[in-house]
């Protein structure tokens, strides 16, 4: 349960398309019921069984453009030439609540975050194998040749990111992946400093002199 008096976690995910991440995340959020995930915007007309509010808040581009100018965006960046971007009221309230909250981004909005909250854990999510990736990728369907070759291209570049993250995990067997996930959003929560303070009440009577 959140917990007011204390600030949430912010949870940052992020792998290059088909590794598998959103299937990753919506797992560890099954399991984990103190995390909510924030919606990302997008300038991206949606695919087939995507709804608006649910997987993405589908909006034009000169709309998200606006957004970017009203400065309404805790991230945003430009991906495989759609704008796609976290606004600020679907994570900071949250955080202020005491909620965790979870950001399914892309390595460009995780170095923004990073900026503006240090503290933030990231993730990031490798295929087993580059074949893997592009078997996965070709497995939807719903991109052209020509998108699907971009996607490609950028995936190399997307996974050279990952060491700037904390935490890395393979997907090769996706429940031992899932398991991994759900390892680090625990770990997350003993640290020390979350700790203290969750516990500065049964800590300071410990400490007491008899």
């Amino acid at each position: 349960m959140p917990n007011p008096g204390l600030k949430g976690t912010l949870f940052i995910v992020a792998a290059p398309s088909g590794a598998g991440k959103s299937s990753i995340v919506n797992a560890c959020l099954a399991r984990d019921r103190n995390i909510c995930l924030s919606i990302s915007f997008t300038s991206r007309a949606p695919r087939p069984g995507e709804r608006h509010a649910e997987h993405y808040h589908f909006i034009a581009a000169e709309e998200f453009k606006a957004m970017i100018r009203a400065g309404d965006f805790f991230e945003y960046a430009q991906v495989h030439g759609d704008w796609k971007g976290t606004a600020r009221q679907s994570v900071e309230p949250q955080l202020d609540s005491g909620r965790d909250v979870l950001l399914e981004i892309d390595w460009q909005g995780a170095q923004q975050v990073k900026r503006q909250v240090p503290d933030a854990v990231s993730v990031f999510i490798l295929p087993p194998s580059r074949e893997a990736l592009e078997q996965r990728m070709r497995k939807r369907g719903q991109d052209s040749e020509e998108v699907m070759a971009r996607r490609l291209a950028n995936a190399r570049e997307e996974m050279s990111h990952h060491g700037e993250f904390d935490y890395v995990i393979v997907n090769e067997v996706f429940e031992t992946a899932v398991e991994e996930m759900c390892a680090v959003f625990v770990a997350s929560r003993l640290r020390r400093e979350q700790q203290v303070r969750r516990h500065a009440r049964l800590i300071e009577g410990l400490l007491a002199e008899p």
